[in-house]
């Protein structure tokens, strides 16, 4: 059976492996960034570099998207030159940024609008899994196109959780990112009281790892922030623009999330400081560098 063709909107710490990997299945790509540098790796494996998401958009059967932020997603959709001005009927939009509910709401009635269909499909992993194939999508749409895009998804991870319909996969990526930067948040004021405490750091967070407050990410993190190894897997500034979007969908469905409104305070803070572009695991530096 032939291979669809796919445009892939936004090529930054996960668009460019996710890409890679459709390209690496057979498929036939047409990608698109703002900044055109970040798209020509991507020409070199062979993938069309489109000028707009119009472009983009024009005779693809599928289109990814995977930017920023609401307004990112907003502009790459529904801007001057978005791609729903150029999408032909039967298109699956498939949206796999981190974004709010309400706008993942209001770009699926633009889609039905235009005459196509929306999957919200928000991924869990980071640059390692999307270079190697092997993200988490949480879907939220319709059974049939959620079928339509399956062999895609499966080109670019390893496991597909149908969640509900439209809006379903946005909200548990939420959950699923406040539960996280709260706990980095904690593990970064923790470790800053170990380091102080004069208590061996290397004795006492293999104790904390292999106990109760153990988990892989406490794992991974505790280990950049002890070799301040902070290349960018996660960046820190969409750590915090997560918990604020986390903060507000709690709040439409009558739950104050005081913890992510805590933890959101020591991300703004940090990127404040300019840690904003480096990985998440530096917002224990500006606690480091405080007055004793």
């Amino acid at each position: 059976m032939e291979k669809k063709s796919i445009a892939v909107l936004g090529l930054g710490t996960m668009g460019a492996g996710m890409a890679t990997n459709l390209l690496k299945a057979g498929f036939s790509v047409t990608v698109y960034n703002r900044t055109r540098e970040k798209a020509k790796p991507l020409g070199a494996q062979g993938a069309h570099i489109a000028e707009s998401p119009a472009e983009a958009a024009k005779g693809t059967s599928i289109i990814f998207s995977m930017v920023a932020d609401d307004a990112a997603s907003r502009e790459a959709w529904a801007g001057a030159n978005g791609a729903l001005r150029t999408v032909e009927a039967g298109t699956i939009l498939v949206e796999c940024s981190t974004l709010s509910p309400a706008w993942v709401t209001e770009l699926s009635a633009l889609a039905t609008k235009a005459g196509v269909e929306l999957l919200d499909a928000p991924v869990t992993g980071s640059r390692a899994q999307a270079e190697g194939g092997q993200l988490n999508f949480l879907v939220g749409g319709s059974d049939h196109a959620l079928a339509t895009v399956t062999p895609a998804l499966q080109a670019m991870g390893k496991g597909i959780i149908h969640l509900g319909p439209v809006g379903s996969g946005a909200t548990l990526k939420l959950i699923n990112n406040f539960l996280c930067g709260v706990q980095i948040a904690s593990l970064a004021e923790g470790l800053t009281w170990l380091e102080r405490s004069g208590l061996d750091v290397e004795k006492s967070l293999t104790f904390l790892k292999a106990g109760a407050p153990g988990s892989p990410l406490l794992s991974a993190i505790s280990t950049r922030m002890t070799t301040q190894d902070y290349s960018v897997n996660f960046l820190l500034k969409l750590m915090s623009k997560d918990l604020g979007y986390a903060y507000e969908a709690a709040a439409d469905n009558g739950v104050n999330l005081t913890t992510a409104a805590n933890a959101r305070s020591l991300f703004e803070h940090a990127a404040h400081l300019g840690f904003g572009d480096q990985d998440m695991a530096s917002v224990i530096e500006p606690l480091r560098k405080s007055i004793k």
